[in-house]
Order: structure tokens, then sequence, then C-alpha cells
């Protein structure tokens, strides 16, 4: 499940992101100030962030320029003002996304999963290696074994695996998959082709494919690695 920073002094609106997102299934954490938001930073396990530009201890741009010394997360900027230089000053200052209030939630939760999906991308051209439960899976050199027997995957049982691999124990939603395996059309993807995914990628790893032990279903969500 990702997670997302809010970073936003006016608590009814930060209310209402955190509403509208977690409809989504997102892991929302709030924070009012900049001091807030640099704390729940230096914590981690945050996967994109939502900054006001105007704070009232500082600047959603300051926040930021300091991620920026350490981190690529994606960042979107919250602002009253459309004028252009503060537009521009945002994409300046690290940040990926701007989005002028007032702004449907519809539209914020568009952007928010485009952001999350690029990112998703990113991290997914970096190397994954698995060494667990007698399974070796090495996505740099397509390397994939069960107790030291090869298995042959496809290279969409391969963008399955390493997002299950990447959020292991965490449920990842059924679109998700979609947007992130079938990245060209996947508005166009038949409704079964990630269920059909999953039945051929069990049956190459699980030991009883009819009762998958390590690619568990989470109803209603989509599925996740036991690990």
């Amino acid at each position: 499940m990702d997670t997302i920073l809010i970073v936003e002094d006016d608590e009814a609106l930060n209310d209402g992101i955190a509403i509208g997102l977690g409809q989504r299934e997102y892991r929302l954490i709030q924070a009012y100030t900049k001091a807030q938001g640099e704390t729940a930073l230096k914590e981690g396990g945050i996967d994109l962030c939502i900054f006001d530009v105007n704070l009232p201890d500082g600047s959603g741009f300051d926040l930021c320029r300091k991620l920026r010394e350490s981190s690529d997360l994606p960042v979107m900027f919250l602002t009253a003002n459309d004028m252009e230089t503060d537009i521009v000053r945002g994409f300046e200052f690290g940040g990926d996304d701007y989005i002028t209030k007032p702004f449907s939630l519809m539209v914020l939760r568009a952007r928010v999963e485009a952001l999350l999906r690029r990112a998703g991308n990113r991290k997914g051209d970096r190397g994954l290696h698995y060494e667990k439960h007698g399974f070796h899976f090495d996505f740099d050199a397509m390397d994939f074994r069960k107790n030291e027997e090869k298995i042959e995957l496809s290279k969409t049982e391969q963008k399955l695996l390493k997002l299950l691999i990447a959020n292991e124990g965490n449920a990842v939603r059924r679109d998700l998959l979609v947007d992130r395996i079938w990245t060209d059309g996947a508005e166009y993807v038949d409704e079964n082709a990630l269920s059909v995914t999953v039945k051929r990628l069990r049956a190459k790893l699980e030991d009883t494919p009819q009762k998958p032990q390590w690619i568990r279903t989470v109803y209603g969500i989509g599925y996740r690695w036991e690990g």
C-alpha cells in the first residue's frame, strides 16, 4: 500500500484530501506545518508528498528543496496562486506536479495515481533480488529459480512478480497491477488478463496452486506476496 504525506495547514482541506485519497486504499500521513512534515519525512516509508506552498512556519518549496538533497520521491504542490512564476519555482525546486486551489478531488486522485505509476516504473528499473523460502529471483539477470530449479517466466509474469515482491507483505490493488504491467493501453486490457497471469505464475511457483501459499488473493483489493 502506497503511503502519502499531506502537508497542508488548512485542517478542513487536509482532512478532505485524506478522505478523498483514502477511498483508493492509500495510507495517509497528515501534517499541518513544515516542521511536522520534516519529522514525517525523517521517519521514512513515504511514497509521495503533497505540499502546500504557503505554510505557517515556512514554505512547501523549502520542504521540497530539502527532500531533494536525499530523495527523488514524487512531490505535488498545492497553492492558491496560479501565477506562472510560482509554478515555475515549484518545478525548479524539484516538484513533479502542481495543482491550484480550488481543485476537484477526482482530478487530484488522477494526478496522484499518475505520479505513483511513474515512480513505480522508475523503481522497477532498478535491480531487485529476492532470496527466501527456496526462491531465487534475480530480475536484472532474469534468473528465476525454485529449490535450485530454473523457472521460465514470461515478461508479463516477471512484471507481476516484481511488483508483488517489491511490496512484500502488502496487498497491491488490481487496477494498479494492470496499470503497471500493461503500461501501454491498460484501459483496453481484458478484465481477465490479470487473473490469467496470476494463475500461470502460481502454477510455476506454488507447490499447490489451488491453495496458494505465496501469491495470496486479498478479496476486494488485489494480491499479496506473503513472503
